[in-house]
């Protein structure tokens, strides 16, 4: 190979491995809401699990921030997504799912929290929450913004809304006519109709979402796709998911493919095969010699047996590969520690390893979930609990980042400003495991 021809051989190396680097480093971030305990309203069965499964999902896969919140009030839910602003600030792909109620009023979409009375139309800007609102928290996020609401169901309000607006409501949400670019809002059933619980676990949209979002390497409009299938097919053709938005030409998924780079590699360039030199002239002979005996063929040395190409069934990196995509889409703790001893692909053993503490060091997280409405001289002793609660959940997932990239500074930093004190034990190990 000529040098010229090795250079550029070596430069499209370098330029492929620079962006797959940054491929690798982008910063993923997602919130997740359920509401369930409705003061003023029926309770929803499955909205809870529903968000604590979509939760547990965008941990499995590696998301650098999951904020997961069940059962707000206003104030809480308004101050949630004004905490999830300045998270996705920095971000590549942002996510929001949301589970409870959601109503239109005037061609406007609202989530409904757990307090909410809504006793005339007027009360909708001070009692929820404007879908505008979410759309707008995620419009610093540079690649993806993806909003999942399965918030399509019948409007607990309707009838005292009716009664009191000039604009009656209808069941399931308005669709949405102008979103900016780069953003996917995905309703669980299309505008005007609604959407069901189902009767397992999880509602249809949840259970469909689960299989398919996180998919290697397809991209978000495609599992978007075969979700809105399987809900079809699940619920006999009365719910039809549909998507609002749209994206560029590049595929975008959630998780990379396996055993794939995000940029096809580079093939060297094919050398041309030298040209034979012209064979000299036979000499002519007058007298030819009598022919003699035949010469002896000589034997050819038998070929080394082609080394066999590596299968799922002897390669033991593409078993761990798979492996790990099933405990990524579906995490059990004992799986998981089961993996990391059996593991035999030395590559994937630090991602087996934060896999196992994406799921472990944050089960201390508190679970966000409000309890019933308690009597007036406790009130005081709850709110003070919520406010426990809000700094601990920020504070963890502080400290997951620190932990994804240690410095004494960014350590020292955050032990000044530390809220949550029951986070001080393992702010202090991470410390010793840093300092020389």
């Amino acid at each position: 190979m000529k040098p010229r021809r090795l250079l550029i051989y070596v430069l499209c190396l370098i330029v492929s491995a620079m962006f797959a680097d940054a491929a690798a480093a982008e910063r993923r971030v997602a919130l997740v809401i359920g509401i369930s305990a409705y003061t003023n309203a029926p309770t929803l069965p499955n909205t809870g699990n529903d968000a604590k499964a979509i939760a547990a999902l965008f941990k499995s896969i590696g998301f650098d921030v999951v904020i997961s919140r069940n059962d707000l009030g206003v104030v809480d839910f308004k101050r949630t997504v004004r905490d999830f602003l300045i998270t996705a600030e920095d971000a590549d792909v942002a996510v929001v799912y949301y589970a409870g109620h959601g109503i239109e009023i005037g061609g406007m979409n609202y989530l409904i929290p757990m307090d909410a009375r809504l006793s005339h139309d007027y009360d909708v800007e001070d009692e929820a929450i404007a879908l505008d609102r979410i759309i707008w928290a995620l419009q610093p996020v540079r690649r993806l913004r993806l909003i999942l609401l399965d918030a399509c169901r019948d409007n607990p309000f309707a009838a005292k809304l009716r009664s009191a607006s000039r604009s009656p409501t209808r069941g399931g949400l308005a669709k949405l006519d102008e979103i900016s670019a780069d953003t996917l809002v995905a309703f669980a059933a299309k505008a005007g109709s609604i959407s069901y619980d189902g009767d397992g676990g999880n509602s249809p949209y949840a259970t469909a979402l689960l299989r398919h979002l996180a998919e290697p390497g397809v991209d978000v409009r495609i599992a978007l796709g075969r979700v809105r299938d399987e809900v079809i097919t699940m619920t006999g053709g009365r719910q039809e998911p549909f998507i609002y938005g749209s994206l560029g030409g590049a595929t975008i998924s959630l998780v990379p493919q396996l055993g794939a780079a995000n940029v096809a590699p580079v093939s060297p360039p094919l050398a041309r095969p030298p040209v034979p030199a012209p064979a000299p002239p036979k000499p002519v002979v007058v007298n030819p010699p009598p022919p003699s005996a035949p010469p002896a063929v000589k034997a050819e040395l038998p070929k080394p047996p082609l080394p066999a190409q590596p299968t799922p069934d002897t390669d033991p990196c593409v078993r761990d590969e798979a492996r790990l995509a099933r405990l990524r889409a579906n995490p059990a703790p004992d799986e998981i520690t089961n993996f990391q001893r059996e593991v035999a692909c030395k590559r994937l053993r630090p991602q087996v390893q934060r896999l196992f503490e994406s799921i472990v060091g944050n089960t201390a997280l508190p679970s966000g979930g409000n309890a019933a409405p308690q009597p007036a001289p406790k009130q005081q002793a709850q709110n003070e609990s919520v406010r426990s609660e809000d700094t601990c959940t920020r504070d963890m997932a502080r400290l997951l980042s620190v932990r994804a990239e240690p410095t004494l500074e960014a350590i020292t930093k955050f032990e000044r400003e530390l809220g949550c004190e029951r986070l001080r034990s393992q702010l202090l190990r991470l410390r010793e495991s840093v300092a020389p």
